[in-house]
């Protein structure tokens, strides 16, 4: 698959303020390796093969283990992931898959119990900002580097 276009040099303003949603990541108090897996798993649901290479190779630079990258997919089947990471993973999937799952009020309650309010906002920020990012990596086919 080649690229289609270089959707950054055609719309700057639209980089820009996909830029400026990263940035308000960046402040927004979640931990760098959480936001990594968030960012990771939604790009496996979504398919997209260039921000699955970028988050695990950004994952394993900031520490992450192999076991966890290589059993993501199948988190809910493992032991690798704390509560506070699977409550997280589950509000990913439901979000990511949302016309299939519907953010289910349960999901809901399971993140309250490991996410202050303002955390949860975040966190769902950072699920939506990187389904925009998928769309644009699907959609104009960019390559993994």
């Amino acid at each position: 698959m080649s690229n289609r276009i270089e959707w950054a040099k055609h719309s700057p303003e639209a980089y820009k303020a996909m830029v400026g949603l990263e940035m308000a990541l960046g402040k927004s108090g979640l931990e760098n390796s959480l936001l990594e897996l968030v960012r990771l798993r939604a790009s496996q649901i979504n398919g997209c093969a260039y921000c699955v290479n970028l988050h695990a190779n950004d994952a394993r630079k900031s520490g992450e283990s192999e076991a966890r990258l290589q059993t993501l997919s199948v988190w809910d089947e493992t032991e690798f992931f704390s509560p506070r990471e699977r409550a997280a993973l589950a509000w990913v999937e439901s979000l990511t898959r949302l016309p299939d799952q519907r953010a289910p009020e349960h999901q809901y309650r399971a993140l309250l119990e490991h996410f202050s309010e303002a955390e949860v906002v975040n966190l769902t920020l950072a699920i939506a900002t990187i389904n925009a990012w998928n769309r644009f990596g699907v959609g104009f086919a960019m390559i993994p580097g």
